[in-house]
């Protein structure tokens, strides 16, 4: 990340009184979204676990999918408290992040595992990019529902050991995890044009449209990086 683009957005969430209040009604859009993001996440692991030319894999992915559903319970919980209805909150979001996983539908077990660790990561670097200008509490849901799990590892090592032994795989997949990058902002960014309460809390955590427009050279920067690790860089 540029320190000076860093910096400016961090200035814009340091103050306490600088926070977004936990009564901000696009609180509940943004548990909400991430809501069906995870439970999304878990369907579509639990069907792509059959992909995998291992047991080994089987298992991995099955956890993952385990995982993915514990932090939609959290948030859950999280709009219960907020006297909010899960499926209804949820209800909005559902065409944008289903467009996404439709456009983004991985057809090998490689493509699968660079979608987990890459495309995942790319949603979770928006909203943790947010969580230091968000009150305390919220934050806190949100960086536990969006936290890398050991799992992580096994993408890693899988997608790493398939590109070292194939050019053409190495190739194709560095494309792939381009079109997934495209693919998450245009969503984010329509997300964000359909709910005016969730854009006015981004607006604030980021400070203003250069803040938001710093948030999204930070997930490049990620998304890069994250890229490197897998040996797609």
């Amino acid at each position: 990340m540029g320190a000076n683009s860093s910096t400016a957005l961090g200035a814009a969430s340091e103050s306490a009184d600088d926070r977004v209040a936990a009564s901000h009604p696009g609180v509940t859009d943004l548990f909400a979204v991430l809501a069906y993001g995870e439970i999304s996440a878990f369907y579509r692991l639990a069907e792509e676990a059959k992909l995998s030319p291992s047991l080994r894999g089987k298992v991995a992915v099955a956890k993952m999918a385990a995982n993915e559903m514990g932090h939609f319970e959290t948030l859950e919980l999280a709009l219960a408290a907020r006297g909010a209805e899960v499926f209804d909150a949820m209800a909005p979001f559902v065409r944008a992040l289903d467009a996404y996983h439709a456009s983004t539908d991985p057809s090998t077990w490689l493509e699968s595992m660079v979608k987990f660790y890459v495309g995942d990561g790319i949603a979770a670097d928006f909203y943790t990019e947010i969580a230091g200008a968000l009150a305390p509490e919220v934050a806190d849901v949100v960086r536990d529902v969006l936290a890398e799990t050991s799992h992580s590892e096994f993408v890693i090592e899988e997608v790493r050991t398939a590109v070292e032994q194939n050019r053409s795989e190495r190739d194709r997949l560095t494309l792939w995890g381009r079109r997934l990058l495209g693919e998450a902002i245009t969503q984010a960014q329509y997300v964000m044009a359909q709910r005016d309460e969730l854009t006015e809390l981004v607006l604030t955590a980021t400070g203003d449209l250069n803040g938001i427009a710093v948030l999204f050279e930070h997930m490049q920067d990620s998304h890069a990086e994250r890229m490197r690790v897998l040996g797609l860089g």
